[in-house]
């Protein structure tokens, strides 16, 4: 089962995730729910939102890399849908691959987003700062800032942006 929009914010406020995060996750879920309605592609646009409301779970815990790692624990001893756990997992960055994962020293595993919900909210986190939206250039370049030029991360980010947004019918005018 997926949770509806009251049921995740429920269970955000019951593991205590601050509600700066929970903000956030409502911005993420907005943007996710928006690119979703517009795709071209079949997705399942429930688990987007609850994936998204849901993908900081793991910040009522730290709010390091670990969080997707976290977060997953958490949904899973919630008994949440695999499904979710797997977006909540693999949402970091544009995804961490199984070498990067141990260099960060995660628990061993591949984090890289595989079907279209988990990389459509992994997409849309990274381009929710807080609660403000960023063009795809501005959170590229705040990557850059921050791992450095030529930092893998920044090629998975552009191809995650050129997949997402091959699924995307235009906007109008």
């Amino acid at each position: 089962m997926v949770p509806t929009v009251e049921e995740a914010l429920e269970i955000l406020r019951r593991c205590r995730v601050p509600e700066r995060v929970v903000e956030h996750s409502l911005a993420v879920a907005e943007l996710a729910t928006e690119l979703a309605s517009r795709a071209k592609v079949p997705l399942d646009l429930e688990l987007v939102r609850a994936g998204a409301l849901l993908h900081d779970l793991g910040r009522a815990r730290t709010h390091g890399i670990r969080h997707a790692v976290e977060g997953a624990k958490l949904a899973r001893a919630l008994g949440l849908d695999g499904r979710l756990v797997r977006i909540i997992e693999r949402h970091i960055g544009a995804g961490i691959p199984r070498e990067e994962a141990a260099k960060l020293g995660l628990p061993p595993g591949d984090y890289t987003p595989r079907t279209r919900e988990e990389k459509l909210v992994a997409y849309a986190d990274n381009l929710v700062l807080g609660t403000r939206r960023l063009s795809f250039e501005e959170s590229l370049e705040r990557f850059r800032r921050v791992l450095g030029e030529g930092h893998p991360s920044l090629k998975r980010m552009e191809e995650l942006h050129r997949e997402v947004t091959s699924w995307l019918e235009a906007q109008p005018m």
